[in-house]
């Protein structure tokens, strides 16, 4: 099984998380999952398989513990997806902020530009209106 689907099942991750913790029995993965041990023992399988997990022990005790080679080899698959989109994520971080900063800059004084010319514009025209109306009753 390759490395995407053995990490594809939510129940293998949340095994591969408590082994982050420390190496750990069969049982103790059971008690800490609350899956059955033979699932448990089925999604070790597939993780050992991949590489994920060793195992060390006798016949009736078994330990578990993540191997970093496989993750290090993930992380390494990862990296240059990563550096992308990690460019053009604070290039549009970039983008927002200066969009903010004029935003923050100029949208208030616009407006407020735009209420000062409405406002003289309606007192011109208020003026107009009686000075047209102060020559027609003349």
């Amino acid at each position: 099984m390759d490395v995407f689907s053995a990490l594809a099942d939510e129940n293998r991750r949340q095994l591969l998380a408590q082994l982050q913790r420390a190496p750990m029995s069969v049982n103790e993965l059971v008690a800490a999952s609350g899956a059955s041990q033979p699932t448990v023992s089925k999604h070790l399988k597939v993780l050992r398989e991949a590489g994920f997990v060793s195992r060390r022990g006798s016949a009736q005790l078994r330990i578990y513990q993540l191997e970093r080679v496989p993750f290090e080899q993930l992380d390494a698959w990862l990296l240059p997806y990563r550096r992308l989109w990690t460019k053009h994520l604070d290039a549009l971080e970039q983008y927002l902020d200066t969009k903010e900063y004029r935003h923050d800059k100029e949208a208030l004084p616009t407006k407020r530009a735009r209420a000062s010319k409405r406002g003289t514009k309606r007192r011109t025209l208020d003026a107009r209106i009686r000075a047209r109306a102060k020559t027609r009753a003349r």
